[in-house]
């Protein structure tokens, strides 16, 4: 059975009874978000994670913080005469099939306004279909297979990149090493075999090709699989200057420590975030990715220009006991943004609130991230949240890319 839980912030629960004989409140107003992510399984950690991370969020929204971002000052939502939002979650298992049920008992059942999730792009592609189909607005946080807002889908909205965005900053990257003087010549695709891995695949062919890159390993593996000693022999052999890994954190953990046990030092690797940007992995392995470059959405970084970042940044630690990172950073704007245009629309109407998201228009420095905007296009995806690469040192991320966000050059190769 899929587990469900749910989350009450603040006022808005319902109070039924009465307290020392006094007479039972009046329920103030709420509006009921549903959540999907896996709370079981392998990707549990994501999923615990993100509830910290949307937790932040809604601590954000629902209480009065003196910060600059889009409902925090002031407690609740104020076009919604100080409506409280209040968040249910599911546990989708990372099965898209799971997510899609999840869906639509959380439309049908808990009557909720709008969903967020999902993490996996394959749940992510379920879950919108059945939001589109009943209408509710759907928050893609941070699922970045490009083909999910390529459906035609009206209620579709993802403030974050997506990975055609990311890899063109990858791809940059390497063209300014190598006008550096850097000698660049060979990539290698390791990818995993559900939608995240496939599409990212396509598109860094595509870019590997349009810039010059030789393609000299092409390896799908499946996912979740109990040995990757045979992908990376092929690897190893193929002996790329950049090794270019798609990859979910169990997968992540098995190929490094299989590169370690066969003797496959990468010159380089500039990951597709997911596994290589959870804790877990560097807490595993972390000793064996010195010097791995992952793209990000987020740069702690940046709270040396923006104090706010640290503010938010110590909220989230104190619940999860880790730092923000690419994945729960952007599970927290998710609701943000969610939330700004709730307050617009002054509605739980799902017409309203897709109208609201569809005009929203939230300049950069009023989010904890790097962008230059949060605004739709007409296909709903946010096309200026503007990527960095982030460069594994010690034990933290530090921002090597863009040099508009870098705080220190790239160690290249990383295995020099």
């Amino acid at each position: 059975m899929i587990r469900r839980r749910e989350l009450l912030v603040g006022a808005g629960a319902l109070s039924l009874a009465s307290v020392g004989g006094a007479p039972a409140r009046a329920a103030e107003p709420e509006v009921v978000i549903g959540v999907l992510y896996a709370m079981s399984g392998p990707s549990a950690q994501v999923g615990v994670d993100a509830r910290h991370a949307i937790e932040t969020a809604l601590d954000l929204i629902n209480n009065d913080h003196d910060l600059d971002l889009p409902g925090a000052k002031g407690a609740g939502l104020a076009g919604l005469g100080g409506a409280r939002i209040r968040l249910v979650f599911a546990d989708h298992q990372a099965d898209p099939q799971k997510g899609r049920a999840e869906a639509e008992r959380l439309i049908t059942q808990d009557k909720v306004a709008a969903l967020l999730g999902c993490y996996q792009s394959a749940v992510s592609a379920t879950v919108s279909a059945t939001a589109e189909r009943y209408g509710v607005p759907f928050l893609c946080a941070d699922s970045s297979s490009p083909s999910l807002h390529r459906k035609g889908l009206k209620y579709f909205f993802r403030p974050a990149a997506h990975d055609e965005m990311f890899s063109t900053a990858m791809f940059d990257f390497l063209d300014s090493l190598r006008k550096q003087g850097q000698k660049i010549d060979t990539v290698a695709l390791f990818f995993e075999d559900t939608i995240y891995g496939v599409d990212s695949s396509t598109v860094q062919r595509k870019l590997a090709g349009e810039r010059g890159y030789k393609l000299v390993a092409d390896v799908k593996y499946k996912s979740n699989s109990p040995s990757l000693t045979a992908e990376v022999q092929q690897l190893k052999t193929a002996n790329a200057d950049v090794l270019l890994p798609t990859s979910y954190t169990t997968d992540a953990i098995l190929l490094t420590k299989t590169m370690a046990e066969l003797g496959y030092k990468p010159k380089s690797i500039i990951a597709q975030a997911a596994g290589f940007s959870e804790k877990v992995t560097y807490d595993a392995v972390g000793d064996k990715l010195q010097g791995l470059i992952s793209r990000g959405s987020f740069s702690l970084d940046l709270a040396a220009k923006r104090p706010m970042v640290a503010t938010v940044n110590g909220m989230y630690k104190a619940r999860a006991g880790r730092d923000l990172n690419d994945n729960t950073s952007r599970q927290l704007m998710a609701l943000i943004v969610l939330a700004d245009a709730l307050d617009r629309a002054g509605s739980t109407d799902g017409q309203k609130i897709r109208a609201a998201l569809a005009a929203t228009d939230i300049p950069g420095t009023r989010t904890v991230m790097p962008w230059t905007k949060v605004a739709f296009g007409p296909d709903g995806q946010n096309v200026f949240a503007d990527p960095v690469l982030l460069q594994w040192i010690g034990d933290k991320f530090i921002t090597i890319f863009p040099d508009s966000a870098a705080v220190a050059p790239a160690k290249w190769p990383m295995n020099a």
